[in-house]
């Protein structure tokens, strides 16, 4: 057993190990304040996972909030840099309504992002490091894979009104291949058309048959994302994990702040996505910067769901001991028990809030 499982938290145990995958792949640690000025959230409120902030005013009167997000943060007190990429990481804990509370709390939240010169490497790196996030997590998970700019060069090419693509896109993200069927014909779009936005809603799963599919669209925007696409596949199959990673159009995000690659991961045992990214260099345009972005967020709040069924108790052994017992021979029996491997927790009465896989008395005897 590793030394820092006797004292760490399933979820403190996956920052530990998060942090140190980033730190190997050369991305350096980015600390921030806990609050920001509320107009960097209320500019930006459709990026947030939460429109929901806490504010406050500072003694100069001036509007504060409780940072509900690092991403935004690090766009507006980062460099501008068209040359290099700046590749930085976050632990940061982030203040907004949790999905199971529905509540404020304090959440966890570790991610990491590349900003300036960004080209084909630095996406196939991101999503690699998102993939190995996710095996480190559980042995057990599935990266969905999505194109926005497939998706908008075919809404584009399709005939549609602004009003139908705005449909469309929101019928994909459900896969409701009926409305998208419903839209078309409303709009009388071409069958060939509308055939190829039918497979953007019902082909989805394992990349070998996706992009099959996606070959017979010949339009022009697309094929040069399918291609992107095939890339993109062959490069993470050298991860061995090609049963783990799919291509979902299902998966989108807002388009006034993302474009190209946009991406979730999955744990098992979780229903919600523990990991989302993407490219958004059109937040990064919306807020005055000439570079452009790739990165992601793991939800480390999420996690509670599985760790917490994954151990039913808090201490391996309780000791209980009575007066006048030999605090030396008490002390050694301890040493023990925790160079065996075992948390121990130790006390004349053991409160009956503690769970412990095993309570045993000590009188100093051999045991």
């Amino acid at each position: 057993m590793d030394k820092f499982d006797l004292v760490l938290s399933g979820v403190e145990r996956a920052e530990y190990a998060l942090r140190s995958l980033y730190l190997k792949y050369g991305f350096s640690q980015y600390k921030m304040s806990k609050f920001e000025e509320y107009d960097l959230y209320a500019q930006n409120k459709d990026f947030l996972v939460s429109e929901n902030v806490i504010t406050f005013n500072d003694t100069d009167g001036k509007l504060l909030a409780l940072k509900p997000d690092v991403t935004l943060s690090i766009i507006k007190n980062g460099k501008d840099d068209l040359l290099g990429v700046q590749k930085v990481f976050y632990n940061e804990n982030v203040y907004r309504v949790s999905k199971g509370t529905h509540s404020f709390k304090e959440l966890m939240q570790v991610g990491l992002e590349c900003i300036g010169d960004i080209d084909e490497y630095e996406i196939v790196e991101v999503l690699s490091l998102a993939v190995k996030s996710l095996k480190t997590l559980s042995g057990e998970f599935v990266l969905d894979i999505s194109h926005l700019e497939l998706v908008n060069a075919l809404l584009e090419k399709s005939g549609l009104s602004e009003n139908g693509k705005a449909k469309v896109f929101n019928y994909l993200s459900e896969k409701n291949a009926q409305a998208v069927k419903m839209v078309c014909e409303s709009e009388n779009v071409q069958k060939e058309f509308a055939d190829y936005l039918n497979t953007l809603v019902t082909v989805y799963g394992k990349p070998s048959k996706v992009l099959s599919a996606l070959e017979k669209i010949k339009v022009s925007g697309v094929t040069e994302c399918v291609e992107q696409l095939k890339r993109i596949i062959s490069a993470l199959s050298s991860l061995n994990v090609d049963q783990n990673v799919n291509i979902d159009f299902s998966v989108v995000s807002d388009t006034n702040y993302y474009n190209g690659i946009v991406f979730k991961g999955f744990l098992s045992g979780i229903p919600t996505s523990i990991l989302s990214g993407g490219q958004y260099d059109k937040l990064m345009k919306k807020m005055k910067k000439k570079s452009k972005a790739i990165g992601f967020a793991v939800y480390l709040d999420e996690l509670e769901t599985i760790y917490e069924t994954d151990k039913n108790y808090d201490v391996d052994l309780a000791i209980e001991y009575a007066n006048g017992v030999d605090a030396l021979k008490l002390n050694k029996f301890i040493e023990e028990q925790i160079k065996s491997g075992l948390s121990v927790i130790t006390g004349k009465n053991i409160s009956d809030k503690i769970r412990y896989a095993k309570l045993i008395k000590f009188d100093g005897e051999d045991k």
